[in-house]
């Protein structure tokens, strides 16, 4: 697994960050949404944690298969998705990833946000980590965003907040802005494939930065949007840009549970307390390897993929993999 601990400076507040959070996280999956690829809501409900207390249970399906580099679109099925499950228990968040097409792979993220500048090099002290973990710093004014990302309105070297007179943001902001909080997360990314583990952790990671660098900075960039909302106000934001976003995306019917009604006991397979939360490697029942039908040891073997049924569909699945053609026909 590759550690890295990730410190990302807001010119907000924590408490004004729970809002703009969520508020960001909604607005940028529908944004990012098309038919067939972009964020599908599953759940997302009230949660019990016996250590952490109350929080919020989110399960997503990540359909992003048009994102991956041209390597991995090669070897990787067009309806493949990642699971994001995530708690949270602000300020403490816990998230994690896995993929519905490699068993192997997993991403686990512990978030923490403290009103400091990223100077407490102990918030993870009471977690599992190597003492050489890298600690990244992202400026979300100062570092580069992805060509295909960047949006004028979105560049915080120029955006004014009309309700916070807060902005624009120079070089040196995180020594002279007040009020700045920080956001920590400390990553690992797991990909137990020989040959292939160290570029793929890389790459997840770099992937990783991107889309923290990218989310901070909207978040600020549209606090005009939500600065003035209730957490009533954001949930319900929250609960009709889900469904807007399930239904962009065509794959499946809606299947969104959002209430605010407490729960009497966890119901989800999340963790006794979120920081030993589990990462499971084995393959999930829906993967099986077919067994009746020949094929040459020199290939790959082929995954069955099952998608959810469809009502009232006669759909099929493709074939994932055009270098397996069917058996020969048997002679007379």
């Amino acid at each position: 697994m590759l550690m890295k601990e990730y410190r990302i400076c807001m010119p907000l507040t924590v408490e004004e960050y729970r809002i703009g959070q969520l508020y960001m996280i909604s607005k940028h999956s529908n944004e990012q949404s098309e038919r067939g690829e972009g964020v599908e809501v599953v759940q997302n409900e009230p949660y019990v944690d016996p250590i952490h207390g109350h929080g919020q249970f989110t399960e997503k399906r990540l359909y992003l298969n048009s994102k991956l580099p041209s390597w991995a679109r090669a070897v990787v099925p067009k309806i493949f998705y990642v699971t994001e499950k995530a708690w949270n228990y602000y300020p403490y968040t816990i998230t994690e990833y896995t993929c519905s097409f490699l068993p192997k792979f997993s991403i686990h993220i512990e978030t923490k946000y403290e009103d400091n500048k990223g100077n407490n090099d102990h918030i993870f002290a009471g977690e599992p980590k190597d003492e050489d973990t890298e600690v990244c710093f992202i400026d979300i004014a100062c570092d580069d965003v992805p060509e295909r990302y960047y949006k004028k309105s979105e560049d915080l070297h120029c955006f004014h907040s009309e309700k916070t007179s807060r902005g624009p943001l120079t070089e040196g902001w995180r020594d002279t802005h007040c009020p700045i909080m920080c956001s920590y997360k400390l990553v690992g990314v797991r990909f137990e494939v020989w040959g292939l583990q160290n570029r793929v952790e890389q790459f997840v990671h770099k992937v990783v930065r991107d889309v923290l660098l990218l989310g901070h900075r909207q978040a600020f960039a549209w606090v005009d949007e939500w600065i003035d909302m209730t957490m009533e106000e954001v949930r319900e934001y929250e609960r009709a840009t889900q469904e807007a976003t399930n239904q962009k995306l065509g794959s499946f019917p809606p299947a969104i549970s959002i209430s605010e009604m407490e729960l009497a006991s966890p119901s989800r397979g999340g963790p006794s307390s979120a920081p030993s939360t589990p990462l499971s490697t084995e393959a999930p029942e829906l993967l099986s390897v077919p067994r009746d039908r020949p094929r040459k040891k020199s290939a790959p073997e082929t995954l069955t993929l099952t998608l959810p049924e469809r009502r009232g569909s006669g759909y099929r699945l493709p074939s994932f993999f055009p270098w397996h053609a069917p058996p020969p026909a048997q002679p007379e």
